[in-house]
């Protein structure tokens, strides 16, 4: 049984040779290494490919999500563009103010 009062989170580890990364998509403890042991494989990223492949298991993600896993940023991306998310919320949450400029009198 897995305990859930740890941070989950749904992030890339990196498989693949020296200059040619390919990463799985992987829920993880946040306290563990990049590619440490994972709780579950859910899906795949190949970067090299033009297009990008990123292919992912949308039920497992779903699932993962609900139980509270957070995904990274790059995950995010994605998981917004496969429509698992709505969207990403960044930056500063200050309203938006007029640049001063100095009023010149000719």
């Amino acid at each position: 049984m897995i305990e859930f009062n740890v941070m989950l989170k749904i992030r890339l580890k990196r498989t693949g040779r020296r200059g040619q990364p390919h990463y799985r998509v992987v829920v993880i403890e946040s306290s563990k290494p990049r590619d440490g042991k994972t709780i579950e494989e859910i899906g795949y990223y190949n970067p090299r490919l033009n297009p990008t492949v990123f292919n992912i298991e949308k039920e497992r993600a779903i699932y993962w999500l609900s139980k509270g896993a957070q995904p990274s940023d790059t995950v995010a991306q994605y998981f917004v563009k496969e429509g698992l998310l709505k969207e990403i919320k960044r930056g500063s949450v200050k309203p938006k103010t007029e640049k001063k400029t100095k009023d010149k009198e000719e």
